[in-house]
């Protein structure tokens, strides 16, 4: 189980996240979703201690694998090391058998500017699905892909988190994604104080 305690976030004064609570059972998925601004992307940046929260705790977490919203891909480098870069070397057999279940294997020794959109968000799950980790963070993880390519990274997903007992926690406002990916949905209200005109 993984479990956000009253947790409380602000950019300088304007706070973002207030006093928000989430618990996320092994073999579960769940999902953000809420209006923009409301802090679901800084939630995620909290759980991969990217940023820090003001107040709150989190427990269970000690090492997780990201899908950023942008595909984060280092240009000088092929489709194999981007994916292996920082893997110890008992995961790199893994990694190009990911690859190639991605429908990569092709392009493995390619750039990333040498891939269409579709191929780098494909690579970009693929890197993080053979870093494991504890949990599976998703930051809009299917743009740019269609169903049956969505279809078959939510499997991989599944395969190696879900089904490994790690929980996943993303963030989309796509129905088809959140349901590919059986996800329970959990709101973020925007948090607005006395201040601001609504």
């Amino acid at each position: 189980m993984t479990e956000l305690k009253n947790i409380n976030f602000s950019y300088d004064e304007k706070q973002i996240i207030n006093d928000f609570s989430l618990k996320v059972n092994a073999n579960e998925c769940v999902c953000l979703y809420g209006e923009s601004g409301c802090g679901k992307t800084t939630v995620l940046k909290i759980i991969a201690g990217l940023l820090k929260p003001q107040s709150g705790s989190i427990t269970n977490l000690k090492n997780v694998s990201y899908v950023f919203q942008e595909d984060r891909l280092i240009p000088h480098l092929s489709v194999l090391q981007n994916v292996t870069l920082f893997l110890p070397k008992d995961r790199k057999a893994v990694a190009k058998e990911l690859i190639g279940e991605a429908g990569l294997i092709e392009f493995i020794n390619k750039k990333p500017d040498e891939l269409s959109g579709g191929m780098k968000r494909r690579l970009s799950i693929v890197r993080a699905v053979a870093f494991g980790g504890d949990a599976l963070l998703l930051d809009e993880p299917f743009n740019g892909l269609d169903t049956d390519n969505k279809v078959l990274m939510a499997n991989i997903i599944n395969r190696e988190f879900t089904e490994k007992g790690k929980p996943i926690i993303m963030v989309s406002h796509v129905d088809e994604d959140i349901e590919i990916l059986n996800a329970k949905k959990i709101y973020l209200k925007r948090f607005r104080n006395t201040k601001e005109t609504v």
